[in-house]
């Protein structure tokens, strides 16, 4: 077993390219690791199908089966494992903290590629400890002091972004409003039975494991000014106000978050990033905490799963 790091500024990958090494082996070894550098990556795990890749990832605990709150478009294809977004190839997906916007996250995350882009499609990842050292302190204190609101609008059935039904997986109301109430979350149903929601969380938050505070929110992809060219202008012009929107977020008080301070956030994750072209059968491990993820553009047909502990 060889192990590697790859390294932008603070942010690292640890390698672990497996060989011969016993499954046991590597699973200490990358636990280990993990919460010093945040993120590992297995090459040579030989994760040829969905099946692999959870027989791996229940290597290091029992997979979540639902994927409630979420945001993300994407598809089940096993028993804890989607496709890891259906999000237009042609464009990036910015840094963020998986369910940062949900009372309940997963620990770590999973992904496995299984076909490899013809150009682009790394899934970078970003230090969320350096987020907190290298932000404008001003900046940093907004959003420590007010914490981040995040507004959602679900549709029953027609009109913008996801219904409540496909985030949710039921069109049963009762369920959905047991299940809202039980993550503290406040939400009113409109007259076309459409459900909007709002969920106040902090920016920063501290690391269970190592006691750290980390950047953990993900208010920048939320906000309308994250969508690709016009499309945020364009959508804005379609509602009346921003609580039609799909997807929001404003500070924890409601006041606006200014366009220079979510680009300074985008500079800084930008600045902090590190990622590691994807070959067919790696497997990547993150702290979802320690470090932020997203995505790259790309050409050709990618094909990445993930899975959440």
């Amino acid at each position: 077993m060889r192990v590697d790091t790859s390294t932008n500024g603070p942010t690292s990958v640890a390698l672990i390219e497996l060989g011969e090494t016993p499954a046991r082996d590597a699973v200490a070894l990358a636990n280990e690791l993990l919460p010093q550098r945040g993120a590992v990556l297995f090459r040579g795990a030989a994760a040829a199908s969905a099946a692999d890749f959870h027989d791996i990832v229940n290597c290091f605990g029992a997979p979540f089966t639902e994927y409630l709150h979420g945001n993300s478009p994407r598809t089940a294809v096993h028993e804890g494992v989607w496709t890891s977004t259906e999000y237009p190839a042609e464009y990036d997906i910015s840094m963020h903290n998986e369910l940062s916007q949900s009372a309940i996250w997963p620990d770590r995350l999973f992904f496995c590629c299984l076909v490899a882009a013809k150009t682009g499609g790394e899934t970078p990842v970003s230090d969320g400890r350096a987020m907190v050292a290298d932000l404008d302190p001003v900046v940093r204190e907004r959003f420590e002091s007010r914490g981040v609101a995040y507004l959602q609008s679900m549709h029953g059935g027609l009109g913008l972004g996801r219904s409540w039904m496909e985030t949710y997986e039921t069109d049963d109301r009762d369920k959905v409003e047991e299940l809202l109430r039980g993550a503290g979350v406040q939400f009113t149903w409109t007259e076309d039975a459409d459900l909007r929601i709002r969920q106040v969380r902090p920016a920063t938050r501290t690391h269970p494991l190592t006691g750290e505070e980390v950047w953990f929110n993900q208010a920048e992809q939320w906000h309308v000014s994250s969508l690709p060219g016009d499309q945020g202008k364009e959508l804005l012009a379609m509602v009346e106000s921003d609580e039609e929107l799909p997807l929001h977020a404003t500070f924890g008080d409601g006041s606006p978050i200014s366009s220079a301070d979510l680009d300074h956030v985008r500079a800084v994750a930008k600045q902090n990033e590190c990622a590691i072209p994807w070959q067919a059968g790696d497997v990547l491990m993150i702290d979802n905490m320690l470090v932020m993820h997203g995505r790259r553009a790309f050409t050709g047909a990618r094909q990445i799963l993930v899975a959440m502990v």
